[in-house]
């Protein structure tokens, strides 16, 4: 798929969240965030002056399209750096309606509001080493698409990352790594490719990660059944930092 291409989602819709439990969830998390962040603003909301409404993208190509074009932006230097005026600000205490979760890694290089050119409320980016699962990502996955009602999930890689580099050190060399920092690296061992030369390995499984996490994502059931209805797509991507170009990951 290139940046201008319809994706063409490969599975589809989950079961829908029963009303009781989002509506929890929503109190929780805007009520929360209505009564504190006026607060924090200084303002009053009765009084406020609420920003028009923004259309976000409401299918996975059109969610696709906006990121290609916003990293189309970042990394040709015309960043609009928007949805960051006090108006949007205002808006976004009531609630969020971002359009695309970003599942990347933690690397200080690839925060995805800036690769995508995208501003507050736009994304749901989430953010473990090396892209790793665990029920903490998966849940906070499953919260942008099952009570957000998102379209688009991307898995996004990227050149010269750090947890791969360890796992595949660690797989070569049969050394221990500290702490926790083990763990990932066996989640990401299923990525490499021992009949690949050494120096290749590491860039091969960053690709690779990125495809089994993307597969693992859409086979969950409550995301698999979306996808089939093409009320989802989820897509693999690796952002290149040399030219800092996002592109697809089949």
């Amino acid at each position: 798929m290139n940046e201008s291409s319809e994706p063409l989602p490969s599975a589809g819709d989950v079961r829908r969240a029963t009303p009781s439990r989002r509506g929890l969830l929503r109190t929780a998390v805007t009520g929360a965030a209505v009564t504190t962040g006026a607060w924090a603003l200084g303002a009053p909301t009765a009084t406020a002056t609420p920003a028009p409404r923004r259309t976000r993208p409401a299918t996975p190509g059109a969610a696709l399209r906006e990121l290609y074009a916003g990293n189309r932006r970042w990394r040709t230097f015309r960043e609009r750096h928007p949805h960051e005026s006090r108006a949007v600000r205002t808006e976004v205490v009531s609630g969020q309606r971002p359009f695309a979760v970003v599942l990347g890694c933690i690397d200080s290089r690839v925060p995805p509001e800036l690769v995508f050119d995208q501003g507050l409320g736009d994304l749901i980016a989430v953010r473990s080493a090396g892209e790793v699962l665990d029920e903490a990502v998966l849940g906070s996955v499953a919260y942008g698409v099952l009570d957000l009602g998102i379209p688009l999930v991307m898995v996004l890689g990227h050149q010269s990352c750090g947890a791969v580099s360890a796992a595949v050190h660690a797989d070569e060399t049969g050394e221990t790594l500290p702490a926790h920092i083990q763990y990932l690296a066996e989640q990401i061992k299923p990525a490499i490719d021992h009949s690949l030369p050494l120096t290749a390995r590491v860039d091969a499984a960053v690709t690779a990660q990125v495809g089994l996490v993307r597969s693992r994502l859409a086979a969950e059931p409550d995301l698999a059944a979306r996808i089939a209805e093409g009320r989802l797509a989820a897509v693999g991507a690796r952002y290149e930092l040399t030219n800092q170009v996002v592109r697809e990951v089949p």
